[in-house]
Parts: C-alpha cells; structure tokens; sequence
C-alpha cells in the first residue's frame, strides 16, 4: 500500500494531529537512541485504539505499541511501520472507594501520587518507576518489594484479532516480570488495582523513602532504559556485572553505569547499537565467568541477542 494512502487513513482515523511521519524514536524513548518511525500515532482514545487496530489488521500493516518507551531500544536505522503511542492522552484515572481505575497511558507516578491523595496503600513502589500503567502490567513491574501482581485486579485488554477481554485475578497471569498478556500479545487499554485504607501521611513518607533510595542509588542524571537485565535467581544482575569488571566499561557513546552496574547510561551521543554492542558484551562476559546468563529486561525491538 502507497506510503502517502497509509498516512491519509491515519489522519482520517485519529485527526492530523495525532499522526506524524519519520519521527525519531530517541525521542520518545528513555535512552535516547533509536531511528525514525515511518509513522507515529498517538491515538486520543480506546475507540480510536480499538479503530487503529483494526485498520492496520485489515491492511497487514506492521506497528509496535509503546507507553513512555522507558525499556526500549529501537534500531538506529528506524522502524519501518506505525509506532502507536498510548500516554498522556489516554490517560484517566478514578476512584471507587479502595479501587483506583487507570487508562494504559497514565502514568505510575500519576496513579501512584493520586492514590497518596486518597489515603490508599499499596502503590508506593510504583511512585519512581517512569513508566505507564499499560506497560507495568504487561511485565508486572516492581520495586521495593512490590509488584503489580500485587494490587491488580482487572485489566481490559484486546486481543490480536481485535477482542475485547477483561482479565481477572489469577487470568493475569503473572509471573517474575510477565504476565499473559506479555505471552499471549494483549494490549492493555485500562486496568483496576485494589488498595487498602491507610494513613495519608505513612504512605507519602514511604514514597519518599523509595525515591530517595532510587536517586541514591541509579543513575538519573542520564539517559537508561531502566535496569538492563532481569534479577537471575539467587543473583543480582548489577553485582555480577561489577564483580566481573565491568564497571564503567564503555562501547561509543554506552556506557555500563559506574553508580549502578545493572544500568547502561547513554554519555551522550550512544546510538542503539552501541548499547546493544555492550548488553552482548556483557551477557559474554557474565556467563563466561560466573556461568549465568543475563536475560534482557529492555524490549530490543526489530532484533535480538
């Protein structure tokens, strides 16, 4: 189908506004690399979700659907296809009693602080974590002893042919940063946590004390994609890396973080495959001499290891 067509069903789908060609990708990722998208939506609604979808269904159009992009590493020669972008403008959030609901594209700062407001616990561990409601659940995202898994009750998904399912409780399927709807290709459209009552005070101290610790202890003064690996079992990722040398260890413009190991920062001018070249390296290095291999926890989109 001609390039030119493609873009006019965008625009008649979701409004001139909401729809760009040859955007570059390091700017709406985390790390900062990354080439131009030969689309780019940013759809204002689940309807126009749902209708996009579908579009480019009929059409056997490639896309990739990101929230913030902060575990994404995209190709520096682009990606040949629709990036869908569901953030900050499907991105709702109410309150029924201890139950918070949240469109994918909020924020878990955003859900997390209006929780605060509501003297709901539960939600602390999210307060730090860059990343958006739709993309936390996908991969049961956690910190400090939370997990998503924790508090999720119900989460409105489609399906690759386009239908509609709400999942519920132990449907999720959730696991050490999966779930079902990472394995089964679901996209998450809005989601239902369960909190509990507690003091308005105690919890915002708690988000206090986690995000101190994260400034403390992570690199935020420069562009990552978050921790790099996945925890291996009975290791930590960051503590493997150092232990083996690696500790500032520099491939072009990435860089394994020299505060926190688990990280690989970009210096300023990395591209994606300086940073891929250093998560293989890594990955080598690790298992060559401690016999564990690291699994990325950042989406490498377009390739693989």
């Amino acid at each position: 189908m001609h390039e030119n067509a493609v873009f006019r069903d965008l625009v008649s789908i979701l409004g001139e506004a909401h729809v760009a060609r040859n955007v570059p990708m390091k700017a709406y990722t985390s790390i900062r690399t990354g080439g131009p998208a030969r689309f780019f939506a940013e759809p204002d609604t689940i309807e126009k979700v749902l209708e996009l979808l579908q579009y480019l269904r009929d059409k056997s159009i490639t896309h990739y659907i990101m929230g913030n992009g902060t575990n994404l590493l995209f190709p520096d020669s682009g990606y040949d296809g629709v990036v869908i972008r569901i953030g900050n403008k499907i991105s709702r959030i109410t309150l029924e009693g201890n139950q918070i609901t949240a469109q994918a594209g909020a924020s878990l700062a955003a859900v997390s602080a209006r929780a605060m407001e509501a003297s709901l616990e539960g939600l602390e561990f999210a307060s730090g974590i860059p990343g958006t409601i739709g993309g936390a659940v996908t991969m049961n995202a956690g910190a400090y002893g939370g997990e998503m898994s924790q508090v999720v009750k119900e989460t409105l998904c489609v399906d690759e042919q386009g239908k509609l399912l709400r999942l519920k409780d132990q449907e999720h399927g959730f696991g050490y940063r999966k779930s079902r709807i990472q394995t089964d290709a679901l996209v998450v459209l809005e989601t239902t946590m369960v909190l509990r009552p507690g003091e308005q005070m105690e919890i915002r101290n708690r988000m206090a004390d986690f995000n101190s610790r994260r400034r403390e202890k992570q690199p935020l003064n420069l562009p990552s994609a978050g921790s790099v690996f996945k925890r291996p079992e009975g290791f930590y990722a960051g503590q493997l890396i150092q232990e083996c040398g690696l500790k500032g260890h520099t491939i072009g413009g990435a860089q394994v973080s020299d505060k926190h190991c688990g990280f690989i920062v970009n210096l300023g001018n990395a591209t994606s495959q300086d940073v891929l070249d250093l998560i293989k390296l890594v990955r080598k290095t690790v298992y060559e001499k401690t016999g564990v291999l690291l699994e990325p926890e950042v989406r490498i989109i377009g390739g693989d290891l």
